[in-house]
């Protein structure tokens, strides 16, 4: 098998492997880098431009592994494009907000390759997608070879896969983003044991070490409990969220936390692309079973639309709960603009529960300390840290430990890491080479040729 990592940056970003394997050409995701823009943000897509693609899989929906999606199906025209049933009723939804963003910023900060596709390009593309049931064979084939793929639960977010792929006697296997505890929207990965011949795995929580006391439902419990004792202290609390996934647990949280009466009584409020998105949860949740979500949450929280104008550096002063993205506080996005509001007061709490880019502007506020001067730079806001910043290990991918242990039970001949910082994978790497004595363990440098 031959492999290229075309994320050109490494990382987590512009996610998308190319993998021959025999005579069929696969490229797994193409993504986004959501820290840059224009071409830099894409997978360097010149190294398979002369390729004969046979295949595209995209194992789930978010922007890193599908935001130059339509840039590549341009570029390969007869390329199958497969993914899950659930991440088709998503996708097309998904580029067109990643347009009208790129339309945005082409407008805003004079980015000249904006937009890398339009709304007509990408309803073109819509009837090449086609969806796959989870754990049904599907074999595909060119004229001179052919794969059968697989694709099996990965939890993370609704309809994300992991890929099973047999070549003749060999056995492939490809984690995608996974989480492996059930949330309370979707249910957890469910990988099959056994021997593979090959393993890529994702390694974005390399870095961090599940702390006894930190499961999953303390953490929810820590979680309702600051919410209650802001809203109590007179503050608002923000919860920085992913519109695909992150939002629509959260609100599941908060659903049930009102429900049985621990969550204090408050404004809620909500707004963008994540509330759009919980229809299509909705719609997953009654096809597909494998998705927990009804939009009689949104109802049942009263939930209101956040002010359409947020002002840099204007305390709304609601004594409410805003849900709304990004999740990393990227900058000119909703929860950027009100956190650059909130940090200056002690009521307020700022709240994230996912994965957090150090070099985002919510890594920096994360590692920052309290009472240190903060700069959102493009809001032209300097402010102090004095409200509470917290984190809560709500992730959607899964422990470090976890990975490692499917890894070493897989006796694989090779396990490659990706998606993770080079910290994240510094760790796999130590850990799989004690532990996997026989194994060859690969990280592979971006753009270079590997032969598997």
């Amino acid at each position: 098998m031959k492999l290229i990592d075309l994320n050109r940056n490494g990382g987590i970003g512009a996610n998308s492997m190319y993998l021959e394997i025999g005579d069929i050409n696969i490229l797994i995701d193409c993504g986004l880098n959501p820290k840059l823009a224009g071409r830099l943000a894409t997978p360097d897509l010149s190294l398979i431009k002369d390729v004969n693609l046979d295949l595209i899989i995209i194992t789930h929906c978010h922007l890193d592994h599908i935001g130059s999606l339509p840039v590549v199906m341009k570029q390969h025209p007869n390329a199958k494009v497969v993914m899950t049933h659930s991440s088709r009723l998503i996708l097309d939804r998904m580029l067109h907000n990643s347009a009208n963003v790129m339309l945005r910023q082409k407008e805003e900060e004079n980015i000249p390759d904006y937009p890398l596709f339009t709304h007509e390009e990408i309803d073109r593309i819509v009837p090449r997608f086609t969806g796959m049931d989870f754990l049904q064979p599907k074999k595909f084939a060119n004229a001179k070879d052919e794969v059968t793929i697989t694709m099996h639960h990965a939890g993370h977010v609704a309809g994300a896969c992991a890929l099973e792929i047999q070549h003749k006697h060999r056995h492939i296997f490809i984690t995608g983003d996974v989480l492996f505890e059930n949330q309370r929207t979707l249910r957890g990965a469910q990988f099959p044991a056994g021997h593979f011949d090959t393993v890529i795995m994702e390694t974005t929580r390399g870095t961090t070490e599940r702390q006894v006391g930190k499961e999953r439902i303390n953490e929810v419990n820590r979680l309702i409990t600051s919410i209650n004792d802001t809203i109590q202290r007179g503050g608002s609390f923000l919860l920085p969220v992913f519109a695909l996934g992150r939002m629509q647990e959260i609100l599941s949280v908060l659903h049930d936390a009102r429900k049985f009466g621990r969550l204090v009584n408050c404004p809620i409020y909500a707004a963008g692309m994540g509330m759009a998105l919980a229809d299509y949860f909705d719609e997953i949740s009654r096809k597909y079973q494998h998705v927990q979500f009804s939009r009689s949450v949104i109802k049942d929280l009263k939930i209101q639309p956040t002010p359409r104008k947020l002002n840099p550096g204007e305390d709304l002063k609601q004594n409410a709960i805003y849900i709304i993205s990004s999740g990393m506080l990227v900058e000119r996005t909703p929860s950027y603009t009100l956190a650059s509001g909130l940090v200056g007061h002690a009521r307020n709490t700022v709240g994230f529960v996912g994965y957090c880019d150090p070099d985002t502007p919510g890594g920096k506020l994360l590692a920052a300390k309290h009472g240190e001067e903060f700069l959102f730079a493009s809001a032209n806001v300097s402010t102090k840290i004095n409200a509470r910043v917290e984190r809560f290990e709500l992730s959607g991918h899964a422990d470090r430990e976890e990975l490692a242990e499917f890894a070493i039970q897989t006796q694989a001949r090779t396990v490659i890491l990706t998606h993770g910082d080079p910290d994240a994978r510094a760790w796999f790497m130590k850990e799989l080479e004690a532990k996997m004595p026989g194994t060859k363990v690969l990280d592979p440098v971006p753009l270079q040729t590997y032969e598997v």
